[in-house]
């Protein structure tokens, strides 16, 4: 899910959505309106699922889709070889399966409470 925001509402450690992929807002830079113009921002951001830098430049007046990210919690089930691990939420019982990022290989065990990011889709393990 996602919403609208405009520009100069968003501010850093926020998230806002970039190439249909949810990022972190790392820095914003304003510059000063010209004779015909209005101001622009400089957006400097990650994305939250793949790591990537990216960076637009929208007037301020723009309206952008800030996405709605999802922070739950879930147990471990079973691990599925070394790179698959698979996780039943806590709130809704619903079971599935999630690649295991590199941080966390050795640190996940059955029984175990992870915290996971959920948005457009898209799910990833934030911590143990």
């Amino acid at each position: 899910m996602k919403e609208l925001a405009e520009v100069r509402t968003l501010r850093v450690n926020r998230y806002m959505i970039i190439d249909d992929e949810p990022c972190k807002i790392m820095s914003i830079s304003t510059s000063k309106p010209g004779k015909h113009g209005e101001s622009k921002a400089r957006i400097e951001a990650i994305g939250v699922f793949d790591s990537q830098k990216r960076s637009v430049v929208h007037p301020v007046k723009h309206k952008v889709h800030v996405p709605i990210i999802d922070k739950r919690s879930a147990q471990i089930l079973s691990l599925m070889g070394s790179d698959v691990v698979q996780l039943m939420d806590l709130e809704t019982y619903e079971t599935f399966e999630m690649p295991i990022p590199d941080e966390f290989k050795d640190k996940l065990a059955p029984g175990n409470e992870i915290l996971y990011l959920q948005a457009l889709g898209k799910k990833k393990i934030t911590r143990v």
